[in-house]
């Protein structure tokens, strides 16, 4: 499953209370094709976990994870850094083979 250290989890809760929606109580990853390497991350708010995801519930943060896309983030750890260059969340991803320059995308490793 996906973990996400204590600073990722206090930007998660301040951008989940600034959506202002009760409803939404999971920060959701996933992860879609696309990109120039051919998977790319999306994280986005959602209502909770539907049938099939795995859950966790991290630093006061739950995470929720489709079953497309668990075998791909396993094990990856969500961070939020905010340096000179930029702020944002950063996925460690012991599943990436090789990624793109940008850094928006990624080829996972083969099963096998």
């Amino acid at each position: 499953m996906v973990t996400i250290t204590e600073r990722a989890a206090a930007k998660v809760k301040q951008l989940l209370e600034a959506e202002c929606d009760p409803g939404l109580t999971a920060l959701r990853v996933a992860v879609e094709g696309g990109g120039c390497s051919g998977f790319q991350y999306a994280l986005g708010f959602d209502a909770g976990p539907e049938e099939g995801d795995a859950l966790v519930e991290l630093h006061g943060v739950r995470i929720v994870v489709d079953p497309y896309s668990l075998p791909y983030v396993d094990g990856a750890d969500l961070d939020y850094v905010d340096g000179l260059v930029g702020a944002g969340f950063q996925i460690s991803n012991p599943n990436v083979e090789a990624a793109c320059g940008c850094g928006s995308s990624f080829q996972a490793r083969s099963s096998g």
